[in-house]
């Protein structure tokens, strides 16, 4: 469901999406050939590259292309989710079938329920339940995944145990209806895996490990602090106003406030919708605007942005910012943008 800031803005985007890139969708058709043809190119040529050069590349590639699956899975660049289906389904990225993935993250779409643990498929916190029978290990590795380095490096195997034990309990309840999906994409990944190693030179193992949990943790670094714990829906969402080159790898879905509020809008318009309404958009999140993700980098590398728990047990001092304080950020981010646009 699409929600727009006022009768303004839905006009301009009505008049926006009769422009011959929305209506062709050629950006993204054009992405869709840099990302297979830039993978297939480095793999074939990892001899010449060299084995780290090339793994280094294709996860960054393949976080690329996790990027356009999430494009894929909103109706770009067909209105055929089948067709869409068959352009994502390729597992460059390693883990997860891309119908899986599709029918978890359009859950993750219900913002009443974002961060939620147990109704957000995508949140990074537990409930208080949880925390009381986790155990010291558990309580620090939670603790540790809310910093950005521990992020990075332990958020992949998060969400790859979390994705398998849902898949598991399903079958054991009954419920097969995803096992086709991950039977076709565990055949796919095995033919693409021994491509990789008998034609290219890969090794099965720096596949897996080096490009898919590369790629994994490229996407967390999107996905860190992404959405927070508050009152109001909108105040969840973060709009990380990144460099170009953090905006290409993750299609601008860096402005996430609103590719929530218009899951519609493919990802070439999105930067142009937030300029067009940005004080609005920085109102309407509560102040949650980031600089950039250098931003997290400074503040948070090594402690938590927030706590794990999402009722906030006692004993627990909480180590992240209030929305109070990241409105005032905002005024100055948006007074300092405003003063240097005037020189």
């Amino acid at each position: 469901m699409a929600i727009y800031l006022d009768d303004t803005q839905r006009n301009a985007i009505a008049r926006l999406s009769m422009s011959r890139a929305w209506r062709t969708q050629w950006p993204t058709w054009a992405l869709i050939v840099a990302i297979y043809g830039g993978w297939f190119g480095l793999a074939t040529h990892a001899r010449v590259l060299g084995l780290p050069l090339t793994t280094a590349l294709l996860a960054l590639v393949s976080a690329w292309y996790m990027s356009l699956q999430h494009e894929l899975l909103h109706g770009h660049p067909t209105r055929s989710a089948h067709l869409n289906a068959l352009l994502g389904f390729a597992p460059l990225a390693v883990w997860f079938p891309y119908r899986v993935y599709r029918d978890s993250h359009l859950q993750h779409h219900d913002d009443p329920q974002l961060t939620k643990p147990g109704h957000d498929p995508e949140s990074y916190f537990v409930d208080g339940e949880v925390w009381e029978r986790a155990g010291w290990a558990m309580r620090a590795l939670l603790t540790c995944r809310n910093t950005l380095a521990g992020r990075l490096l332990l958020g992949p195997a998060f969400a790859i145990a979390a994705t398998g034990v849902d898949a598991l309990r399903k079958i054991k309840r009954g419920d097969w209806r995803d096992l086709p999906a991950w039977l076709a994409h565990f055949a796919a990944l095995a033919a693409l895996t021994a491509w990789l190693q008998y034609v290219c030179s890969i090794p099965a193992w720096v596949f897996i490990l080096g490009v898919g949990y590369g790629a994994l943790s490229l996407g967390s670094l999107r996905s860190f602090r992404e959405h927070r714990a508050a009152h109001e829906c909108a105040h969840r969402t973060v709009i990380n106003e990144a460099g170009l080159f953090w905006r290409l790898l993750y299609l601008n879905n860096n402005f996430h406030l609103v590719h929530h509020d218009l899951p519609h809008v493919p990802w070439f318009a999105l930067r142009t919708v937030y300029e067009a309404s940005r004080e609005q958009y920085i109102e309407r999140s509560g102040g949650f605007l980031v600089a950039g993700y250098g931003e997290w980098v400074r503040h948070n590398a090594f402690v938590p942005a927030e706590n794990p728990v999402h009722d906030r047990p006692r004993g627990f001092a909480p180590a992240f910012k209030e929305p109070a304080m990241y409105a005032g950020k905002a005024l100055l981010i948006a007074a300092s943008r405003d003063e240097s646009e005037n020189r």
